[in-house]
This record gives structure tokens, C-alpha cells and sequence, in this order.
């Protein structure tokens, strides 16, 4: 199965833009997508508060593909970027990062590896003192809560009125929204939202507990 995992935080790289680099990459490569995931976020959260994403993660299996735009997509931090890589990694899922034309396997050399974590931890010694917002990225929106819920609507083929009565706001500044983000685009082309937890079985076991949960688990347990 071939995932393209797409993730909406504030200060972002926008959804489209992130849609067109993997599709773009995945048709260079051969790639036949079977599903595409979107996270969303009011905040870049860390990955303890990101449970919809380590439950999709989980629910990869050996084999499967996994692609992003950028590896920021999987985290903007470079110490959890360290633990998502060596999951994929260990369960023997192939990581493919569009924008660099970068496989990560457990094969790759860590020359094509390390410079992806470095790109990520220079961008957060700069965060703090970094003015203005990245290139396609969009600034906050009262609009960027419901965003699944205005996909949602579009993908169904209703009208940008409807959706406004649906949420209560006014249709001129929804029409503006959908439009400054291109989500009518967007809505055409997704196949997955990430709206509801992927279930793990029970019998899961030791080998498919990635490195940032079994962290996480142990702390609880001495808690």
C-alpha cells in the first residue's frame, strides 16, 4: 500500500502545495497512490499530542510506502524526526521524501539521511527569531479549525453557501478561504481524511512499538 502523508500546521507549507511535490514525485517514480492522509493542527504539536498520527503510523505494515513533501511533515523537530525515521525504518516501511528525491531505507546511507535532520534542527535554532512566514505557507485563520469540515463539503459537491449556513459564518469570507487555500482543488483529490483514530488489533505486540511510543508507554508506567 503507497500512503501520501500530508500535514496542515499554522506557519505551514499549504496542503496544495504539498498535494502537487508528492503527486508529482510519485508519477516521476511509478508510484500508484492508494490513499492519501491529511493531519491537521491548530499547532505544531509534539508527537505525545499527536495520537491520530502514531496510530497511523502503527497501522502501516512491512512494505508498505510512505510518502511526504518535506520530512517536516513528519515532525518540525529534529530529535522526534530521529525517532520517526528509525520506526519506518524498523518496521521496514519505505520512506520516500518528495522534495529531496530521497528513499530512506534501512539501505540508504546516513550521508542523505543526516542532512534532512540537520535542515530540521538549524530551522529550530531559528524559529524564534525568523520574521514573516515560510514560502507557501498561509497566514492563521479562524477558517483553519474547520478545515476538515469545509473539505468534507466540498468533496461532496456542496455549494460554498451550504457550507457556510452548515457552519454559521459569513459565505464572502468562506469563499475567500477556500479560495486563498485552492481547497476546491485540494477536496477534488483527497481520498483519505484523517478524521478518526486507525484501531490497532490487540495483538500487537513489542516488535511494532516504534522508539517514540515505547518512550512514551515507559514514562506512564513510572508515573
Amino acid at each position: 500500500m503507497t500512503y501520501a502523508y500530508l500535514r496542515q500546521v499554522p506557519g505551514g507549507k499549504s496542503l496544495v502545495l504539498q498535494q502537487q511535490s508528492i503527486v508529482g514525485f510519485a508519477l516521476g517514480r511509478g508510484l500508484d497512490i492508494d490513499k492519501e492522509v491529511v493531519e491537521y493542527s491548530g499547532r505544531n504539536r509534539p508527537i505525545e499530542e499527536r495520537k491520530e498520527f502514531e496510530e497511523f503510523i502503527h497501522s502501516l505494515s512491512e512494505g508498505d510506502d510512505l510518502i511526504v513533501d518535506e520530512v517536516w511533515t513528519l515532525s518540525s523537530r529534529s530529535d522526534e524526526l530521529v525517532k520517526i525515521i528509525g520506526c519506518t525504518i524498523s518496521r521496514k516501511i519505505r520512506l520516500f521524501v518528495a522534495d529531496r528525491g530521497v528513499l530512506i531505507t534501512k539501505e540508504t546511507p546516513l550521508g542523505q539521511v543526516i542532512p534532512l535532520i540537520n535542515e530540521v534542527r538549524e530551522n529550530e535554532e531559528r524559529r524564534a527569531g525568523v520574521v514573516g512566514r515560510p514560502k507557501g505557507s498561509k497566514s492563521r485563520s479562524k477558517f483553519d479549525a474547520v478545515q476538515p469540515d469545509i473539505l468534507k463539503g466540498l468533496k461532496d459537491g456542496k455549494s460554498v453557501s451550504s457550507i457556510a449556513r452548515e457552519l454559521g459564518v459569513s459565505r464572502s469570507s468562506l469563499k475567500d478561504y477556500i479560495e486563498s487555500r485552492d481547497l476546491k482543488s485540494l477536496a477534488q483529490n483527497i481520498f483519505l481524511q484523517m478524521r478518526d483514530p486507525i484501531k490497532r488489533s490487540a495483538d500487537d505486540g513489542e516488535l511494532l512499538i516504534c522508539p517514540f511510543e515505547k518512550e512514551n508507554r515507559d514514562k506512564t508506567i513510572k508515573e
